[in-house]
């Protein structure tokens, strides 16, 4: 029994270790396509290889269509939508959109929440301000949303040689 045991220990060692060097190479894989096609998406503090490929892959093979940031935050589901309680007007974010890139846009947000002083004095301004963490949030990923579409944007633009 012990033997058996140990002899399935071993090959499931053995299979997590194939897997995660399947992963590592995919992972270096996605580092050199984004690097390839949009280098300055990985620059910004908490894009990473996944992030910045779900992002592009959301801005899809005509990122024309694509006429203003705020089409991309729409199309992200990180817009704003008015609604009232009838004693204040607030926002909220738009529950539509890609849930993938809307995903993305979450771990940028607190990859920054955790490592950038920037974002981490923004958040502290703002809660001093009266917002609820929900509505900082919400700020804070349409800006995600804004400097991702600025960074890949003008490199989309440009005319084919």
């Amino acid at each position: 029994m012990a033997r058996a045991t140990h002899l399935t220990l071993r090959m499931l060692a053995e299979r997590i270790e194939q897997l995660t060097g399947q992963i590592d190479e995919l992972n270096q894989r996605l580092t050199r396509l984004v690097e390839r096609h949009a280098l300055q998406l990985l620059e910004p503090v908490g894009i990473g290889p996944d992030s910045a490929v779900t992002l592009l892959i959301t801005m899809g093979d005509n990122p024309d269509r694509l006429n203003t940031e705020a089409s991309f935050a729409a199309l992200c589901g990180v817009s704003p939508i008015e609604y009232s309680s009838g004693r204040r007007s607030m926002r909220r974010l738009n529950y539509g959109g890609d849930r993938q890139a809307n995903a993305a846009l979450h771990r940028i947000v607190f990859t920054r929440l955790r490592h950038d002083p920037r974002t981490q004095a923004y958040y502290e301004r703002r809660t001093q301000e009266g917002k609820t963490r929900r509505e900082i949030i919400r700020c804070l990923k349409r800006y995600a949303a804004r400097e991702v579409f600025d960074l890949v944007r003008p490199v989309s633009c440009a005319p084919a040689l």
